[in-house]
């Protein structure tokens, strides 16, 4: 299946659908408003990503595809913004209409505390205006012919009608382009005649007013999909327990999901249509795509918020008793990125160092005990240089691309981060964690970066070394008993 995955950054794609702006407020709490039993949350920092299916877009233009966007904006600041972020992803966006009436659809989650305190949504749900419909009706016109297939995003903000879907349906049939739609709402009769429909288990339940308790309630909503509106082809995904391909007049296919711990099952279903789009556009089969499809969402669950899925992971995952230990190796720029996530999701992040040059019981306890002081644990360990410098000459006796390999086989280990000596400040201000901990053989004063830590509001926590154990005092026997 790795053979589609080269030819991802040949297809060009036309993604149709509610484009919106997730913005993020982080703040602390000290004090309650003195006008009504509720926090005060001391705005410190803002940030805003892409959202609905603007992150269609984002996993599209991670897995190299060229991309253009049909949708509505606002003519607010945020709309602007939200233009700005797609076109510095290389995006064509002269198929987005900006409505002088209409907010930008805004999401707004208050983080204080590394805890999500609140969520404020600005958006309509009014249907486009008649003049809005001829504008995308003409760039649909124009964009279909060269792309490769058309994924629908609907999010119910009143893009999606009846009536632009029968335009931009009728249109891909006229140019024989496949299209894929992410539905929403408890009517999918305005689906008919998509290429494949991808509901989750939840929306089929709720379109067919079936309680899916089981597997055969799930094939009994799936046939009841396709008995009563007019397509071919039916996904059904269902989290962690996979997916479920109906093909009209065949029997339902099942695809399993692989064991892997879940975070966040948010963006999900964008990464599904996206990558399904992607392999189908490269030539594979539906079940090929289905199957490449889920496990990439089993990748993003495994992330942390809306999370996007390299080429590198996807080709790794798909590779028979391949190394996975190469999901939790991260850069520093990636950690950057991934912190701010978790910190998002109200995760507490511990973060321990050290040169882990032969791995012992001492190390293991480090670890287990590190991670059960937060949600997320990330080990930062030094390059070999820097273990050449710090221990002399010999050392590393083990390289640091086996340490990464086997720390990443820990489950009590979630990222590894290489780094060098002179790097460990500015680690400690990219992650900025909550806790930093370490053996208690060194006092709190003697941790590297315990200020900077608690400048962040962190903390250091010494672990109890209860065996008299190092890595040196090993290497050291076995070489008296040469």
């Amino acid at each position: 299946m790795n053979t589609y995955l080269t030819k991802f950054n040949k297809c060009k794609i036309l993604v149709v659908g509610d484009l919106m702006v997730d913005e993020y407020l982080w703040g602390d709490v000290d004090r309650i408003s003195p006008e009504a039993p509720v926090q005060v949350v001391s705005v410190k920092n803002e940030n805003y990503t892409l959202g609905g299916s603007g992150n269609v877009v984002n996993n599209l233009v991670e897995l190299g595809a060229k991309v253009s966007v049909i949708g509505i904006t606002g003519t607010d600041r945020h709309g602007n913004l939200l233009l700005k972020k797609l076109n510095e992803l290389g995006v064509d966006t002269t198929g987005v209409v900006q409505e002088p009436d209409r907010p930008t659809t805004r999401k707004t989650r208050i983080i204080a505390a590394n805890q999500h305190v609140l969520r404020i949504d600005r958006e309509t749900k009014r249907e486009i205006s008649a003049k809005t419909f001829e504008l995308l009706a003409k760039f649909i016109e124009e964009k279909i012919s060269s792309a490769y297939l058309v994924l629908i995003s609907d999010y119910g903000k009143g893009l999606i009608t009846k009536s632009l879907l029968s335009k931009l349906i009728k249109s891909a049939e006229k140019h024989k382009k496949i299209t894929i739609a992410d539905p929403k709402g408890l009517d999918f009769s305005k689906y008919s005649r998509v290429s494949l429909l991808t509901p989750n288990r939840k929306e089929a339940a709720l379109a067919t007013g079936t309680e899916i308790s089981d597997e055969s309630a799930l094939i009994k909503a799936g046939n009841k999909i396709l008995d009563t509106v007019s397509i071919e082809n039916l996904l059904i995904t269902c989290g962690k327990d996979g997916m479920v391909l109906f093909e009209r007049n065949k029997e339902a296919y099942k695809i399993s999901a692989k064991a892997r711990q879940v975070y966040d099952v948010s963006g999900a279903g964008d990464t599904v249509l996206a990558v399904i789009g992607l392999a189908l556009a490269s030539g594979a089969s539906l079940k090929d795509s289905a199957a490449i499809a889920n496990t990439a969402a089993g990748i993003v669950v495994g992330k942390v918020g809306t999370a996007t899925v390299s080429n590198k992971e996807l080709a790794s995952a798909l590779t028979p008793y391949s190394d996975y230990t190469i999901f939790k190796q991260k850069t520093l720029t990636e950690l950057e990125s991934l912190t701010k996530e978790l910190k998002k999701n109200g995760k507490k992040i511990v973060l321990t160092n050290g040169c882990f040059d032969l791995l012992h019981a001492g190390h293991i306890m480090l670890f287990s005990a590190s991670k059960q002081l937060g949600d997320i644990l990330t080990v930062a360990i030094d390059d070999d240089d820097s273990v050449k410098s710090l221990k002399g000459p010999g050392r590393p006796v083990i390289c640091e691309s086996e340490r990464v390999r086997m720390l990443g086989a820990l489950d009590s280990i979630d990222y590894v981060v290489v780094f060098s000596s002179n790097e460990l400040e500015k680690l400690i201000q990219i992650i900025q964690p909550d806790i930093l901990t370490k053996g208690s053989n060194y006092s709190s004063e003697e941790v590297f970066g315990h200020e900077l830590v608690e400048q962040y509001g962190g903390r250091v926590a010494l672990i109890p070394v209860i065996e008299n154990i190092s890595s040196t005092s090993i290497i050291n026997n076995i070489k008296r008993d040469l």
